[in-house]
């Protein structure tokens, strides 16, 4: 079989071998296991591989580079107008040559591999929507495109749309998915807390405005004025860090919030299982692993009510659900710091959960759409 991965991620080429962002790569592994040749479309810019990013492994890449592009300011507009041609082209002749079509979605990509997918009805395709399909939610209207598009039988025929989430009147195409990071044989005990000493909390991403890592700081903050002893860790660069940085200096946290960075998956993975807390104040997000992680390590997740993450948490059994509101947010976590039966109570919960969601499972759900 001929794969044929649409994608926005942005790529790289070191040592005869592609690579991008690590999660995303990790997952696309397993699905190009069951396939003999993969053709990426996909830009390719990235100069340097650093720790969060991962290489292919497949041993029949075929990279089909296109520029990025993008529609925000008139100049970008007008850059991305006149290559649209140029652009729809190569996904067109990358789609005739392959046998099962993957797009990966929302995106500026994903938009146009979803209008070019409309002239094979008969091909077999899978989108993957790692974004939020609530269709309430505010979106972009690119974004908004490629869920009407996606979810319209007429114009996408024999495609599995893999979503996060269970959402009311879904077209007949659209499947509620998940992802994964982690392995049965990964199921190592978890090292148990206790909220007598130093607790930890942690948040794990890029350092934007979208994701908030400063309400993560402000409610640490908040908290240990309450008296409570705790401390955030946060791994993740990104346009916030300056101002996360002075924040603070300015409110004399440098002993209770520590920035690290981006780091490896390994040292990520320790850090969740010496917190007791993962911290996601996010605007929005599709299935976001840094919250599944922590779980699987016994993590209480603390997380903004967007997308799945209430089903995620079980609206409410398995961790807690931030309304946003700072104060009433730092009251229902204190509730929990003095309450050690419910806080392990939660930890048990997150963890039986979030294990049922291995890339065994994955592998095995991927297996059968790739033959459907």
């Amino acid at each position: 079989m001929t794969f044929c991965l649409i994608t926005h991620v942005v790529h790289g080429y070191e040592n005869g071998h592609y690579y991008a962002y690590s999660p995303y790569v990790k997952e696309m592994n397993v699905w190009l296991k069951q396939v003999d040749k993969v053709i990426i479309v996909a830009p390719i810019k990235l100069t340097e591989k650093n720790k969060i990013h991962l290489t292919y492994q497949h041993s029949n890449i075929e990279f089909r580079a296109v520029p990025d592009f993008n529609f925000t300011n008139a100049k970008a507009i007008l850059r991305s107008l006149l290559l649209l041609p140029k652009l729809l082209w190569v996904i067109y002749k990358a789609m005739s040559d392959s046998n099962h079509l993957h797009l990966r979605c929302p995106g500026n990509m994903g938009l146009l591999g979803c209008i070019v997918q409309i002239f094979f009805p008969t091909k077999v395709k899978t989108a993957k929507y790692a974004g939020n399909w609530d269709g309430k939610s505010n979106q972009p209207l690119s974004y908004r495109w490629q869920r009407y598009i996606l979810s319209n039988t007429f114009l996408t025929r024999k495609m599995q749309v893999l979503v996060y989430g269970e959402w009311p009147n879904s077209s007949r195409n659209v499947k509620p998915f998940f992802t994964a990071t982690y392995f049965e044989q990964d199921k190592m005990p978890i090292y148990k807390r206790t909220l007598d000493s130093i607790i930890n909390f942690l948040f794990v991403g890029t350092l934007s405005s979208g994701k908030q890592p400063l309400y993560a700081v402000q409610l640490v903050e908040k908290l240990k004025n309450l008296g409570a002893n705790v401390s955030l860790s946060i791994y993740g660069e990104g346009p916030e860090r300056n101002r996360i940085e002075q924040y603070i200096i300015e409110h004399q946290l440098v002993n209770s919030v520590i920035l690290h960075g981006n780091q490896e998956q390994q040292t990520i993975k320790e850090a969740f299982q010496q917190s007791h807390f993962v911290v996601l104040p996010s605007k929005s997000e599709g299935w976001p692993k840094v919250i599944a992680e922590g779980m699987f390590w016994g993590c209480v997740p603390v997380a903004s009510a967007v997308s799945c993450l209430p089903s995620m948490l079980g609206f409410g059994e398995r961790g807690i659900l931030l309304t946003m509101d700072l104060d009433q947010d730092v009251k229902t976590i204190h509730s929990l710091l003095i309450d050690a039966e419910e806080y392990q109570n939660k930890v048990s919960k997150a963890v039986n959960w979030s294990r049922l969601y291995t890339l065994d499972f994955f592998e095995a759900e991927i297996q059968k759409l790739l033959v459907s």
